[in-house]
């Protein structure tokens, strides 16, 4: 059967102003909310001032909301009941809800105001009840990709998680504070760190090839840590940080070589911060924007607003606990 130019030309034209409407749609802005180290405190003092943020996030209707861990503080109980009284506040989210481990959750576990827990036996509990590979927390979860699902020789990590939003590419690390983790007197925490270091490295390895494939317009990482704490006076990575190798050595390059611009989400130091502090062989990377989100006593979150057709394409405004019905 024949097809005539005329009819070719029609299909073409058909097929190209598909394509610019897809990308017209894709490049309208959306925005998301940041937060983290929230709720602080014992249940009466900590959980109505959270409550009440999380229904100013849910009045801003966005498409999503990022907690980048610490839903305790390192003085409470690490207890089996507060993970579930946790997990229920995520459920209060109206949208999506994705979450990515503290060290409180963890890490400090062993203290004996915690519970003097094992920290790995915590570890293994809270990857058991807070992830479900497939699918991110909230009313209305997101689908997300598990590492866990991606790489059998990470099969643990179901905590490292990746999504794509309009062109935007998306990922979690497991990266804590308490310099990560990496206690040099405990050869069980040495052998833990490590393992996750190497997933970690792999992950945002991956995040960064999948926006390439996709000619991504932007990448957003979130973790925990705060990983300028540990630097010294000659370095910001010294050999004793437990982010050296993965925020050092591999995001840093990767950022500055990035063409496109990237944003990294933490929490720890209950500072709100947006800036771009981080460099490379001395020299600021501007492709890279940091952003740290308040918490503790500051139970604010931060709304995000991400325009791609902005040269600066990333926006943030402080949101307030909603008032009380």
């Amino acid at each position: 059967m024949k097809i005539s130019t005329f009819s070719l030309c029609k299909r073409w034209c058909m097929v190209a102003l598909l394509c610019t409407a897809a990308q017209v749609v894709a490049a309208q802005p959306f925005s998301f909310v940041a937060l983290g180290d929230l709720p602080y405190g014992q249940a009466a003092q900590g959980y109505a001032p959270y409550k009440s943020l999380i229904r100013s996030i849910n009045q801003e209707r966005p498409h999503f909301s990022i907690h980048v861990g610490d839903f305790k503080s390192g003085s409470t109980l690490c207890s089996d009941e507060e993970s579930q009284v946790q997990l229920g506040h995520f459920g209060l989210f109206d949208s999506a809800l994705v979450f990515t481990p503290g060290d409180n959750e963890w890490t400090d576990c062993y203290r004996a105001n915690n519970g003097g827990h094992d920290p790995l036996e915590r570890l293994q509990a809270l990857r058991a009840t807070f992830y479900k590979p497939g699918l991110s927390l909230g009313k209305q979860p997101l689908p997300v990709l598990n590492q866990s699902e991606t790489t059998p020789a990470f099969a643990k990590f179901v905590e490292n998680q990746r999504w794509v939003h309009q062109g935007v590419v998306f990922a979690t690390l497991h990266i804590v504070g308490s310099n990560n983790n990496f206690e040099v007197r405990d050869p069980r925490a040495v052998a833990e760190f490590f393992e996750r270091e190497k997933a970690n490295i792999a992950w945002i390895r991956e995040a960064f090839a999948s926006a390439a494939q996709t000619q991504a317009k932007a990448i957003v990482l979130a973790m925990q840590a705060s990983v300028l704490e540990s630097k010294s006076l000659w370095e910001d990575f010294p050999a004793h940080s437990g982010f050296r190798a993965s925020i050092g050595e591999t995001l840093l390059p990767l950022a500055a070589q990035s063409k496109i611009p990237v944003l990294l989400i933490h929490g720890d130091s209950h500072v709100f911060r947006f800036d771009q502090p981080f460099k490379l062989n001395k020299k600021p990377i501007t492709q890279l924007t940091r952003l740290e989100v308040p918490g503790a006593s500051d139970v604010r979150a931060v709304h995000v607003t991400i325009d791609t057709r902005q040269r600066n394409p990333f926006a943030v405004r402080l949101l307030e606990p909603a008032a009380a019905p």
